[in-house]
């Protein structure tokens, strides 16, 4: 899909998707406060009534009364339902445009064994999953006790959080639960409030009594989706707090959110009738939350600051591979047509300005790169850590020194194998799964990573050639010092021999 066409579905969706849950929201909001203030009536009315409520609002007087049933139908009845239904069909559509179209770094992380399109069927499967294991405790008998079944409820959701952290990224796994108790709420909505209300309409226009235990049982799954309102929308924005899904127990921090949602709600109905316990727990959960999360001094390692100088050449190099291709004025990636956040890296000012920042997003909570996707390591996380640490000057001396990221420990079935992995873990990132120069990180990179499809470059250089610069690196034959050395593969010549074929296998007719 076309970036552009991408940018401009995610912000036609997402506003939509915004409008609709002030809507659906709002008419939560409204009828729950309504029933806690309905007074039984000063004089006699028709019908099954409930209570009355009168209101002043916009220079007039509403008088608004609740009936368990109704004797004859009137001639207009106004529904409530498409502001769920609107809110569920853009949440999903904006799922699908921004995550499921979206990188694979958007789901999951660099480690992940996990392709894109598998994540994407384990979203998709968490969905329907959460809905019928919901549907299914509500017919036990949990459901008779509002405080058991909360209880029951809230570790459930404790441990799909837990549970899904482990396949996805910390940021994706915050959405994906809200969007599976969104689907929950748009579902009670579909498949149990509105059929409800209708089959007692039905027996309303046939005659027959209406069995008002319909409406009651509605009126129990609303109330359920009145109190995950708070938790939901929280997931809905939660995206934009780093602190919080960078945690490193994300679970954790989104279960006393979740916990602190339905608590605020809870008190925001019943005010000073707010059960102590409840009140409470709220604020523990709060306090918790602030604790695990709270702003830090940089804590910054003594020994980083103490360490062997780091040149801002080796910082500037690392920054402009693994960051710059979405914090630039102009953004490569085109995941981004603006720089997330406003934060730009591309010149010395700039990253001396947003140095604090970024030793806590790469350095201490490894929530950037997103999702990794330019693949900065370990050891690049450590020079651009001391480098801050160091006073982040842009003035310190000495050329680039690119670390080298030694080969995993792994079995490989014949050196063919293992030099394919080392392309796709070392090589890739720069110049692409298909060798094109074209990798996630290439964008930031001058000169531009090698096409290996170009045939007259193929032409000109030698086996030895290719073998030395993998070898010793770019600098070594004259080429970019951002190019690092692999000296682990000079043990391994069937190794090297094999990545000089892969790369020749790049300039043959008809290679991908």
């Amino acid at each position: 899909m076309s970036p552009v066409v991408q940018e401009w579905l995610n912000l036609i969706v997402r506003w939509a998707h915004v409008i609709a849950a002030i809507m659906w929201i709002g008419d939560s909001f409204l009828f729950m406060w309504l029933d806690s203030q309905l007074r039984k009536p000063d004089r006699p009315l028709e019908g099954e009534v409930v209570g009355e409520l009168w209101m002043a609002h916009s220079g007039g007087f509403y008088e608004v009364v609740k009936r368990k049933s109704l004797q004859a139908l009137p001639p207009q009845l106004h529904w409530f339902k498409w502001e769920s239904y609107s809110t569920w069909i853009t949440g999903f559509l904006l799922l699908i445009i921004v995550y499921y179209l979206g990188d694979r770094a958007m789901l999951v992380d660099e480690h992940s064994p996990l392709s894109q399109g598998q994540a994407v069927h384990i979203s998709l499967g968490l969905l329907v999953g959460s809905v019928i294991l919901y549907d299914l405790l509500c017919r036990t008998p949990l459901i008779r006790d509002n405080r058991v079944f909360g209880a029951v409820g809230f570790v459930l959701i404790t441990a799909a959080a837990y549970g899904i952290t482990q396949v996805f990224s910390a940021r994706a796994s915050f959405l994906q639960l809200g969007a599976m108790l969104g689907t929950i709420m748009a579902s009670n909505v579909f498949f149990r409030i509105i059929p409800a209300q209708k089959h007692m309409l039905a027996a309303t226009r046939e005659g027959r009594p209406v069995d008002t235990s319909y409406g009651a049982r509605a009126k129990q799954r609303s109330t359920h989706n009145h109190y995950l309102t708070l938790p939901v929308l929280f997931t809905m924005v939660s995206n934009h707090f780093p602190v919080l899904y960078g945690h490193s127990e994300p679970w954790a921090v989104l279960a006393l959110l979740f916990l602190a949602g339905a608590g605020v709600k809870y008190i925001m109905n019943f005010r000073a009738r707010t059960h102590p316990v409840v009140f409470t727990g709220t604020v523990l959960a709060l306090v918790g939350v602030a604790v695990m999360t709270a702003p830090k001094p940089l804590e910054i390692d003594p020994a980083l600051a103490a360490g062997p100088k780091v040149s801002f050449a080796t910082a500037q190099a690392i920054v402009h591979t693994r960051c710059v291709t979405c914090h630039a004025q102009k953004p490569t990636n085109p995941s981004f047509p603006a720089p997330p956040g406003g934060v730009m890296l591309d010149t010395p000012e700039r990253m001396h300005a947003y140095a604090p920042r970024m030793f806590v997003r790469a350095v201490q909570t490894h929530t950037m790169p997103l999702g990794n996707m330019t693949f900065m390591n370990e050891q690049e996380r450590k020079l651009l850590g001391a480098w801050i640490a160091q006073g982040s000057d842009i003035k310190a001396p000495g050329p680039a020194e690119v670390p080298t990221v030694a080969a995993p420990v792994q079995v490989y079935a014949s050196p063919a194998e293992e030099a394919r992995a080392v392309f796709a873990q070392r090589c890739a990132p720069c110049h692409g799964p298909e060798g094109r120069g074209n990798g996630p990180s290439s964008a930031a990179l001058n000169p531009k990573p090698r096409n290996y499809h170009d045939i007259e470059w193929q032409k000109t250089v030698t086996d030895e050639s290719i073998a030395k610069t993998i070898l010793e690196g770019g600098m070594a034959v004259g080429k970019s010092d951002v190019m690092p050395a692999n000296p682990d593969l000079e043990q391994k010549p069937e190794v090297v021999a094999e990545l000089v074929k892969l790369l020749r296998s790049f300039g043959k007719e008809g290679s991908p």
